[in-house]
């Protein structure tokens, strides 16, 4: 016995099993920020659209895959969704609140620097708020989605059909958020091993011609066909084109969105860069840039005859791309998370679900036994785990 215990002393014992610790992918978080980019700098790029042949030529090509690349992590993300109290609750502070807050600033910054009489209208999102509608609806969806066999067929077509539907109306942006839908869905139904197929290298070098073409498609394009149809926010009844162009250019901006979005996610660094931590902050990027796009449409900056100019364009892209970058940085979050991603538990009940869990982990901790011994009450799990967004 002695020798047993002597033994016991000298071995070390093995260290405490820890949970291993969920790290972010650079890859999305790169991604994310270099698309947050460039919706800054299309905003930008918007500005100075009118006779300006080489911005619309680019602009064309970036409002073909930017929203969808976007739109498809956010898909990919939303894979987990599955309607319950702890992910609807998320989908609320984390999407419709921050939509109710900054549809009322943009709406009081618009009376300030514009129209005094501007209204507040929860139904008619206000510039890039949207995107926070079309989030809510296609999260909603997405047990729906999951469950279909043919999902992405089937939101395909409800693009066309909403491309031919006028009356679909404008509140909340809804013929975006059907128009979109395929993005969405296609992120839902993609897996690891489908990105790592497009950063293969042979991938990679074959966007580039990809891309010249699609420039050379854009710069032809510009005098005949409108800008429009790349902001899928309408029907074709709208437009002097006859009805069935909707469904077929639908179709053909969904397949070129899908060919140029891999094109980007092919050249989107893996590894960590210094503008990685920049991913986790590109809700906030997005969200505040507008007032200044805004601002600078309610003063008439954008006139100003040198951004006509070459140095004028590189200029304006390059302010696009620094203030989303700072606006994405953490000061900036530090500042704005009450109202971004606001916690907000005093509004919500408690969830039995991790009453439950918690109750269970007590117990297993406390050892055989300890539930029929116990006689504190259950604690609830107040870490709330995090969904990915």
């Amino acid at each position: 016995m002695t020798s047993s215990l002597r033994s016991d002393g000298d071995r070390k014992s093995p260290p405490p099993r820890t949970r291993p610790s969920r790290q972010r992918d650079a890859f999305f978080d790169n991604a994310k920020y270099l698309a947050i980019v460039l919706v800054g700098v299309g905003h930008a790029w918007g500005q100075i659209l009118d006779g300006n042949r080489t911005v619309e030529t680019l602009y064309r090509v970036l409002y073909t895959f930017h929203m969808p690349a976007f739109i498809v992590i956010s898909g990919y993300f939303s894979r987990s969704f599955d309607l319950s109290p702890k992910r609807v609750r998320r989908l609320i502070t984390g999407v419709v609140v921050p939509y109710v807050v900054f549809e009322v600033a943009y709406a009081l910054h618009r009376r300030v620097s514009e129209d005094p009489g501007n209204d507040i209208s929860l139904l008619d999102p206000t510039y890039l708020l949207w995107f926070l509608c079309a989030l809510f609806v296609w999260r909603l969806t997405t047990p729906l989605w999951q469950t279909l066999r043919w999902p992405l067929p089937i939101a395909l077509g409800i693009a066309a059909l909403a491309s031919v539907t006028p009356t679909v109306g404008n509140d909340l942006n809804m013929q975006r958020v059907l128009q979109f839908l395929p993005c969405f869905v296609l992120g839902l139904l993609l897996r690891p091993e489908h990105f790592q197929l497009v950063r293969r290298r042979s991938v990679r070098i074959w966007s580039v011609p990809v891309v010249a073409a699609a420039l050379v498609i854009a710069w032809w394009s510009v005098p005949r066909m409108e800008t429009g149809w790349f902001y899928r926010n309408a029907s074709v009844q709208d437009t002097s084109a006859p009805w069935w162009s909707g469904p077929v250019l639908t179709l053909a901006l969904f397949g070129c969105s899908v060919v140029l979005t891999a094109c980007f996610f092919a050249w989107v660094p893996g590894r960590r860069m210094w503008f990685t931590a920049l991913g986790a902050g590109t809700i906030y990027g997005y969200l505040l840039h507008g007032f200044l796009v805004k601002e600078g449409d309610y003063t008439g900056w954008f006139q100003q005859p040198f951004l006509g100019r070459p140095l004028g364009e590189i200029g304006l892209t390059v302010l696009g791309a620094t203030a989303v970058t700072l606006l994405c940085t953490r000061p900036v979050q530090r500042v704005l998370r009450y109202v971004v991603e606001p916690r907000m538990d005093w509004a919500f009940g408690r969830d039995p679900g991790d009453a439950a869990r918690g109750r269970g982990k007590r117990d297993q901790a406390a050892g055989p036994g300890a539930r029929e011994t116990s006689t504190e009450p259950a604690a609830s799990n107040a870490g709330g785990e995090k969904v990915s967004v």
